[in-house]
């Protein structure tokens, strides 16, 4: 069964996204996309909360959001219940994401990450597993916090 991807960007991660997308589904991960659907320019708050619900609710396994720094994505898609984003700006972050934090989305900014180099980022997040171990530790200390937090 392939990958389910949900991935959504604003107008500065549109062409980015969109060659993205492509480059997935030539890869055969089954993908979702949830804008934008053109240059226009337009707010992440909204896309980024609909990304990170999708994987929050375990309708995609993994998400990736696109935005100009890639702060501001990362930013809502945190606020989310189970969501652990991440900006990452290089293939060791994005490895370490997954190994030690076992990040659900990877948030990529367009304003300093090519095409080129998008696809390396992606290609290793995308095959990293999560190492378990003393990170196991530290990530289900992330989900108790969370949860004492969603209590309040």
């Amino acid at each position: 069964m392939s990958m389910k991807i949900a991935i959504g960007s604003d107008h500065g991660g549109y062409e980015l996204k969109n060659k993205i997308v492509e480059f997935l589904k030539e890869e055969n991960y089954v993908i979702q996309d949830l804008g934008t659907h053109s240059k226009e320019s337009c707010d992440y708050p909204m896309i980024g909360f609909e990304v990170a619900k999708v994987v929050s609710q375990s309708k995609a396994d993994r998400g990736i959001l696109i935005c100009k720094t890639g702060v501001g994505m990362a930013i809502i898609a945190n606020k989310l219940h189970g969501i652990r984003a991440a900006a990452c700006y290089d293939a060791d972050i994005a490895k370490s994401s997954r190994e030690h934090n076992d990040c659900n989305i990877i948030v990529l900014a367009a304003d300093y990450t090519d095409f080129r180099e998008a696809k390396e980022i992606l290609k290793v997040w995308l095959t990293t597993e999560h190492a378990g171990e003393r990170h196991a530790r530290r990530v289900k200390q992330i989900k108790e916090i969370e949860s004492k937090l969603k209590e309040r």
